[in-house]
């Protein structure tokens, strides 16, 4: 029953925030915050402040949070199935819409792989996560096989000239220059790995990052005039994101029996597989972006400053931070600070319902799933756990003992009426 009545609950939240769809998979993330912010405010408590607030957007609506001493890390796809009135209106077979989030965590730098305090956990849209990382991906490969090709030559033909002398740091294999100092990659391995990305297509391979939007990928796969798309899925129960087969063109209905390498084919009509080298890079738990990046002030000197994949996501995503003791909004709070924590119960609920094993890996509601909702604090302490017993087991011993005593005063009465009626006789 209450597993029931929660589910109903987050399922009403979510009609509630996609009212006007603001996670469409075709829109830019500029235009899914803005619908976001704007579905948030439409549910924001108001306060005192309010006005100051609203004062401070017109004036200053550009504030930047300072989140370079975190580290982006992320945590879960989550696929959900939610009711969608344009999909109602329009007389469809189904009025259940896949949505799909992503969780990703900002911990503090040094400290990424264990994060388990002073850390912030938000949910947004996978295809504004995927646009952003994907994209910030692409350029740290773009920027290492140019560094690559423009270094690792030059020092190739060095050692040549040395005879095979090796200039490469006996710890990790990194290139270094005469003055010895490391550069920012290993030509042991960069070589070959750039010349695998370059010549992809050459080898039959296409890049999986392609159909991180929608994509169509057949005509006319059943004889019937019915089309494919690709796009991206949770897998493994959404440790990891892969390119799935879907029957619409918003990529919201997946089809689970189809292979997405069993439709792709080059311009010859050469069977072409996926590469999931970079696309894997956007969900590898275990390899957190440095959200810090140093940037000259043109007085000879760096200065850090906060990432832009950093800072587009924290601004697009819904927040759950207070409770895991995240810091760097207490100097620097943006300008809609007070209705991010007026809000943050349902948020911390939400992103706890999607963790926790309520909806399934397509987006089902799990009606037999996890009891454990830690940010809704619905879950039991252990202390709860030993009252409830010893209360149990008081009640029962009470039954017991109630019971004997009972026994006892009905044999007790029945012998003192014996021996009166025979007295009388």
């Amino acid at each position: 029953m209450f597993i029931s009545r929660y589910s109903t609950f987050l399922l009403a939240c979510l009609a509630s925030v996609n009212a006007t769809n603001p996670f469409a998979a075709k829109q830019t993330p500029s235009d899914a915050k803005s619908q976001y912010m704007a579905n948030l405010l439409r549910k924001a408590v108001p306060t005192e402040n309010s006005h100051i607030e609203r004062d401070l957007a017109e004036n200053n609506a550009q504030v930047e949070i300072d989140l370079s001493s975190y580290s982006l890390r992320f945590e879960k796809c989550q696929f959900v199935k939610a009711y969608n009135q344009d999909l109602a209106d329009a007389g469809a077979s189904t009025v259940l819409a896949t949505q799909r989030f992503v969780l990703f965590r900002l911990c503090p730098s040094g400290n990424c792989n264990r994060c388990n305090s002073k850390y912030g956990e938000y949910m947004i849209d996978m295809g504004d996560y995927l646009q952003t990382t994907v994209e910030f991906r692409k350029q740290e490969q773009e920027e290492m096989c140019n560094t690559c090709q423009e270094s690792c030559q030059y020092y190739q033909n060095q050692q040549q000239d040395q005879q095979g002398e090796q200039y490469y740091a006996a710890d990790d294999n990194a290139a270094q220059d005469a003055g010895g100092r490391r550069l920012s990659v290993d030509c042991t391995t960069c070589t070959s790995d750039c010349s695998k990305i370059a010549n992809m297509e050459a080898n039959y391979y296409l890049d999986a990052t392609n159909f991180i939007n929608c994509q169509k990928i057949s005509d006319n796969y059943n004889g019937y005039g019915a089309a494919l798309y690709a796009g991206p899925i949770c897998a493994s129960q959404g440790t990891k994101i892969k390119i799935g087969v879907f029957t619409d063109d918003e990529c919201m209905f997946l089809d689970t029996s189809k292979d997405v390498e069993s439709y792709l084919a080059d311009e010859n009509g050469n069977a072409m597989k996926l590469s999931h080298a970079l696309l894997k890079t956007t969900y590898d738990s275990s390899d957190c972006i440095s959200c810090a990046e140093s940037v000259a002030n043109g007085n000879g000197y760096y200065t850090t400053q906060t990432k832009e994949v950093c800072g587009t996501l924290y601004q697009a995503s819904a927040k759950c931070e207070s409770i895991h003791g995240f810091q760097a909004l207490t100097s620097n709070k943006y300008y809609d600070y007070n209705n991010q924590v007026d809000n943050e119960d349902l948020v911390c609920d939400l992103i706890s319902s999607l963790k926790s094993g309520t909806y399934s890996q397509e987006g089902e509601i799990v009606v037999g799933g996890s009891r454990l909702y830690r940010a809704g604090g619905t879950s039991t302490t252990g202390g709860q756990k030993f009252a409830l017993t010893f209360f149990i087991i008081g009640t029962v011993g009470l039954s017991v003992y109630a019971a004997m005593l009972h026994s006892q005063l009905t044999k007790g009465s029945r012998a003192n009426l014996s021996s009166q009626g025979g007295a009388m006789a």
